[in-house]
Order: C-alpha cells, then sequence, then structure tokens
C-alpha cells in the first residue's frame, strides 16, 4: 500500500466511506446480529456533511482505506469547564490496520482540536479500540452516570 493523503470527504465519496465503515465494524468483538443492527446508525449520509468534518485517508492503489469525523463536543460529555472537539468516529479498512492510517487520521483530528483553539479531543471508542487509543496518550474518562454517559471515553488534553 502507497502512504495515504488525507483529504476532506465529499458526497461522491460516501460510498466509499460506508464500505470501509462496514468492513471495521464487521470486525468488532459483538455478536453478529447486533452489528448487523448497528450498521444503519454508523453509516454517514449527505446530510452529516451539513454538520460533521469528515476526513478521509485515500491511497492511490486502494482508494479511501480510512476516516474520521468530528464535530465540536457536547459541553455535558466533556471534564468540566473545558470545550471539546468530539472525534465522532474513526475506521480503518481492515486489511490496512496496523499501517499508520488510524494514527495519522487522529493526528488530524488533534490538529483540527488545536486549530480551532478546543481544550482537548474527546473520543466515545468501540471497546476493541480502547488498546489504540490509550497508546496514543488519550486517557480513559471515568463513568459518572451510567445510564447517560459512554462506556469507553478518552479525554486528550491539549492546553
Amino acid at each position: 500500500m502507497s502512504p495515504a493523503m488525507l483529504r476532506a470527504a465529499t458526497a461522491a465519496d460516501l460510498d466509499a466511506v460506508n464500505g470501509v465503515i462496514e468492513r471495521t465494524v464487521m470486525t468488532w468483538q459483538l455478536p453478529e446480529r447486533v452489528k448487523r443492527l448497528a450498521m444503519p446508525s454508523y453509516r454517514y449520509g449527505e446530510h452529516d456533511l451539513a454538520h460533521l468534518h469528515l476526513e478521509v485517508a485515500d491511497d492511490d492503489t486502494d482508494g479511501i482505506v480510512g476516516v474520521a469525523a468530528w464535530e465540536a463536543a457536547d459541553p455535558r460529555d466533556v471534564p468540566a469547564g473545558r470545550r471539546g472537539l468530539l472525534l465522532h468516529g474513526l475506521y480503518v479498512d481492515p486489511a490496512c490496520q496496523r499501517g499508520g492510517v488510524g494514527t495519522a487520521l487522529l493526528a488530524a483530528a488533534i490538529a483540527a482540536a488545536r486549530a480551532q483553539r478546543y481544550d482537548g479531543l474527546l473520543v466515545k471508542a468501540q471497546a476493541d479500540a480502547d488498546d489504540f487509543f490509550a497508546a496514543r496518550g488519550l486517557r480513559r474518562l471515568a463513568v459518572g452516570n451510567a445510564d447517560r454517559d459512554y462506556a469507553h471515553r478518552y479525554w486528550l488534553h491539549l492546553t
């Protein structure tokens, strides 16, 4: 695989983006039925481009091999008194994992958070991704309200 170029996604990219997401989700350690039922909630549509920034990793040979999406975090989800950028999703095609694509997409989200002067980056991760985020310096946030808080939340303090 040649090095992937990062760029903003367009509506024309959505089929490829959603293909990466589907292939990634299907590798998660969840029951097959749960993955199939949850899949529609993970897909992005044209309406998402109006409020999310989607960044893709585009490889000359393989096409789109990764995607990250971010938006402003809900103030209730970040540490008290902080403003955060929410990494809404980060997916790397299983055939391209462990090649630096996810790290590059995470770095792009961190750069966007810094450029927009956020205090930090918030990630709501799938349990399978815990090691990835922890290894990159994000710290796990405690669950304060089990009815509301996502179980696998990470924060990277930027200021």
